[in-house]
């Protein structure tokens, strides 16, 4: 294992505001990111809700949830083991590309009248596998774009620019369906993706290129197992691995999902209203903490921010499942958002500077399960349990218990072997 025994982030100098900016190549790279994850959340939209039209399916519904962490579980590690092979660009352009074929064949679907629940679950599967391509490889890009020094804002400003896609995906995917209809919607979506799969044409950045000493091994089984076996003996990177899986396993995509039952007990006026002002203040944190972090300069990356990240995160959370007033409610979820991007960013930040060059991308990999993939837990850990306990009790508790086991996971990290 050749990581570093000191800190990965520590500079003797202080980082630029918006370092990743300065760079061309990674400025372009953001805004097509944010683009596509807009575009993604866009087909979401409208899909789900022609869906819902014409089955009227509870089953169907829940399998759209699976259907998109699942494969990230499954097929993450050989996801990494591609990045660190091939070339990044294409990786990330073939994950674009079934993206859009599949925005295709719901509009050819929707156009034709002949959706079958078959024909949806097939499709629903292949966009999450599009998902889990794009993952490793888009973390070595920005790697490759900015060097160590400026990786941090890189890494932050990424989340930022996908939070702000999140944010905007349901406003522009509901406008797109009252316009343009959802056969006329879904294509016009694919326009979408287009921005950052030309831009791949036209970068001489690889995912490699500062990294071109290094010799990736061979993709195989038996060598990612190798992989796995050297990374654990890195306490740190292994504990931002499971730091990164706690808050995916016992929040992860619950608040969304869970957000209809707190609108609706928070009784402030209109649940809709409600509804799409707690979604909106949860989407918000997240970009808005990301740029006044950038701006400001306040937190520097390290472990103890990723571990107090994810304990505040768990702690606001847990103070919006338990509180009746709705001006707190919306406060804490301002308040999660932003201590869920730091969290999030400070520890996937850590994993890249930490990992072998040669073998970035598994290691990618395996954190893009444990913080993807484990989001499946979420769905017992707060749904299911809600369903015994109540909603508000099934989250708290899940919350609390993600904040004992950040403490645990810091204090195992923290000894050295």
């Amino acid at each position: 294992m050749c990581a570093a025994e000191s800190s990965p982030l520590s500079t003797p100098v202080p980082p630029r505001r918006f370092a990743a900016l300065r760079n061309a190549d990674s400025r372009t790279y953001l805004a097509g990111a944010g683009l596509a994850m807009m575009a993604d959340n866009i087909e979401h939209v409208i899909t789900y809700w022609v869906l819902w039209e014409k089955f009227h399916s509870p089953a169907l519904a829940g399998f759209q949830v699976v259907s998109h962490w699942l494969p990230f579980l499954l097929f993450s590690l050989l996801s990494g083991t591609l990045a660190d092979r091939y070339d990044c660009r294409r990786v990330i352009q073939a994950g674009q590309l079934l993206f859009m074929l599949v925005s295709a064949a719901w509009g050819v679907l929707f156009l034709t009248g002949e959706l079958e629940i078959w024909h949806a679950c097939v499709l629903l599967v292949l966009h999450g596998c599009a998902g889990v391509l794009w993952g490793p490889a888009e973390q070595m890009m920005l790697h490759d774009f900015v060097g160590r020094e400026a990786l941090p804002s890189a890494v932050r400003l990424n989340a930022t620019f996908k939070s702000l896609g999140v944010l905007c995906g349901p406003a522009v995917g509901s406008l797109l369906l009252l316009g343009l209809g959802p056969t006329g919607g879904i294509f016009a979506n694919i326009a979408i993706y287009l921005p950052l799969t030309v831009f791949l044409f036209r970068t001489r950045f690889t995912g490699h290129v500062r990294d071109s000493g290094g010799q990736p091994s061979r993709p195989g089984f038996r060598d990612t197992v190798r992989v796995l076996r050297e990374v654990r003996g890195d306490r740190l990177l292994v504990g931002m691995i499971l730091l990164a899986g706690l808050g995916a396993f016992f929040v992860g995509a619950s608040l969304q999902s869970t957000m209809p039952v707190f609108a609706n007990d928070l009784g402030a006026g209109d649940a809709g209203t409600a509804y799409g002002t707690l979604l909106f203040a949860a989407g918000a944190g997240g970009v808005l903490g990301g740029l006044v972090l950038e701006a400001t300069g306040w937190i520097r990356g390290s472990v103890p921010v990723a571990v107090a990240a994810t304990i505040l995160y768990g702690l606001t959370t847990m103070l919006f499942a338990l509180t009746d007033d709705y001006r707190i409610a919306v406060g804490m979820l301002v308040l999660s958002g932003v201590a869920n991007l730091v969290a999030t960013s400070t520890a996937q930040t850590v994993v890249q500077l930490r990992a072998p060059a040669a073998e970035r991308g598994r290691v990618l990999g395996l954190y893009g399960m444990s913080s993807s993939g484990l989001r499946l837990g979420s769905g017992f850990t707060v749904g299911a349990a809600g369903a015994v306990v109540g909603v508000h009790t099934s989250l708290a508790a899940s919350a609390a218990t993600m904040c004992v086991a950040a403490l645990a996971v810091w204090a195992w990290s923290a000894r050295r072997r």
